[in-house]
């Protein structure tokens, strides 16, 4: 089973804390104030927004579905590629995400123009 960016959306705003937002002027799903998951800049994959340590953990332990380009390097947030061949994985790490934002303080609006 292939994932595809409406179902990312629809799983992540099935957990309970989440809304749908924007990043960057982009979609995006939110918790707490903080994204979670947000188109990439790549094709093929999405970005997960999560601690630097489990982004590490990720890119060693699967570097199949999970992956960084330059842009992305020193920052709390992971490419995932579509076709990951563990679906249930990403699903848990989309929960995970959702419960890393949650422990974080309430993000501040930022200020316009």
């Amino acid at each position: 089973m292939s994932l595809d960016w409406d179902g990312i959306v629809a799983h992540a705003l099935s957990l309970a804390g989440t809304e749908a937002g924007s990043s960057y002027g982009q979609p995006a799903v939110k918790a707490n104030g903080h994204t979670m998951i947000s188109p990439g800049r790549e094709a093929g994959s999405f970005c997960l927004h999560i601690d630097r340590d489990t982004v590490e953990m990720l890119k060693e332990t699967d570097p199949e579905t999970f992956w960084q380009t330059p842009h992305y390097e020193g920052w709390p947030s992971v490419l995932v590629r579509f076709d990951s061949p563990d679906p249930d994985r990403v699903y848990a790490m989309i929960e995970r995400s959702r419960d890393w934002c949650l422990t974080r303080p309430k993000a501040r609006p930022r200020k316009k123009g």
